[in-house]
C-alpha cells in the first residue's frame, strides 16, 4: 500500500550536520512526499545546500524544538509524519523502510526507528564514552512492540497525532530540555495506541567527543528528572524514597568498586531522582 510521508528535520545551529543529513536523504523521497526543516532558536535561518532535495524551510527565532515541530506538523500533509534530529544520517532505503513498516504493521500507530552510532564510541572517545548519553536504540532485527519512541528517529500516523494532539511545548530542547517523546508516548498508550520498533528504519547518530563529559551527563540526567515532574504526578514521599534508594545503590556500587558502566548508571539514577525533587512544585494539577 502506497503511503505518503512528511519528513521533518528539527535543527538548531548545526548547518554542517544538517547538510550531511539532507545529503543522506537525497534521492530517497518519492512523489507526494514532503521534506520540511523545522529550525528554531536562531536569529536567521541556516543556509540550505543548493543540492538539497526540494523542501520547505520553516524558521522560528524563538527557542523550542516542540514549537517548531508542531508548526511543521500543522502545515504538513503526509499520511505518516517522520521526525528526525539534525545530528544523524539515514541509511539508504530509510524512506522505503518507514513506508513498509506502516504498510505491513497496521496495529502500530507510531514507529521507533533503529538508532546506531556512526562510529565506535569507545574507540573514538576512550573510557569516558559511557558518559556520551547518545540516544542509541537497537532492539535487534525483528519488528516488536516497544513502550515509547525516541526523538531522534520516530514517526507517527497522522491519525494518531489527530487523536492525541501535538507535542507538549513545555518540554524538549529550547524549553524544559527533555521528555517530549516520553510524554507523547504516554498519551498514545493512554489512548490504546501501540508503538512498534522498525529495525530497517536505520539512522546513524553522530559521536561527538565533547558530549563525553561526566558533569554534562549528570546535569542532563537531573534536567530529565525535573522535566518528568512537569507531565507526571509523583508524591513527595515517592520522590524522597527514589532519592534514598538511588543514593543507596550508588553507595553500594562505589563500595564494591564496580566498573564505570555500573557507576554511571547509578549516577544517572540519582541525578534523575534529584531532578524530580527539584521539580516537586511543578506537578500537574
Amino acid at each position: 500500500m502506497r503511503v505518503t510521508l512528511t519528513v521533518i528535520i528539527a535543527t538548531y545551529n548545526r548547518p554542517d550536520e544538517l547538510a550531511r543529513l539532507l545529503a543522506s536523504l537525497g534521492g530517497q523521497l518519492r512523489s507526494g512526499d514532503e521534506l520540511m526543516i523545522a529550525e528554531n532558536g536562531t536569529p536567521q535561518p541556516a543556509k540550505v545546500p543548493p543540492n538539497a532535495p526540494p523542501l520547505q524551510h520553516l524558521h522560528e527565532p524563538r527557542g523550542g524544538k516542540c514549537r517548531s515541530q508542531n508548526r511543521a506538523i500543522a502545515e504538513s500533509h503526509g499520511e505518516v509524519v517522520v521526525l528526525l534530529d539534525d545530528d544523524l544520517t539515514v541509511k539508504g532505503g530509510y524512506r522505503d523502510a518507514v513506508e513498509r513498516f506502516f504498510s505491513e504493521n497496521p496495529q502500530f500507530a507510531a514507529m521507533a526507528g533503529r538508532i546506531l552510532p556512526a562510529e565506535d564510541p569507545e574507540a573514538k572517545v576512550g573510557a569516558n564514552w559511557i558518559y556520551l548519553d547518545l540516544p542509541i536504540f537497537d532492539r535487534g532485527d525483528r519488528v516488536v512492540e516497544v513502550p515509547g519512541v525516541l526523538g531522534a528517529n520516530m514517526a507517527f500516523r497522522r491519525s494518531a497525532l489527530d487523536a492525541v494532539g501535538l507535542f507538549d511545548e513545555r518540554l524538549g530542547p529550547g524549553a524544559a530540555g527533555h521528555e517530549e517523546e516520553t510524554e507523547m508516548s504516554q498519551r498514545l498508550r493512554r489512548k490504546g495506541l501501540r508503538i512498534g520498533y522498525a529495525p530497517d528504519a536505520v539512522v546513524y547518530h553522530e559521536v561527538d567527543p565533547r558530549r563525553a563529559d561526566r558533569d554534562r551527563f549528570i546535569r542532563i540526567s537531573r534536567e530529565r528528572g525535573r522535566c518528568r515532574m512537569l507531565h507526571e504526578t509523583h508524591s513527595a514521599l515517592e520522590v524522597i524514597t527514589k532519592n534514598a534508594i538511588a543514593w543507596t545503590r550508588l553507595t553500594i556500587a562505589r563500595s564494591l568498586r564496580a566498573g564505570l558502566p555500573r557507576i554511571a548508571r547509578e549516577e544517572r539514577r540519582l541525578a534523575v531522582a534529584h531532578g524530580m525533587f527539584d521539580g516537586l512544585g511543578l506537578q500537574p494539577k
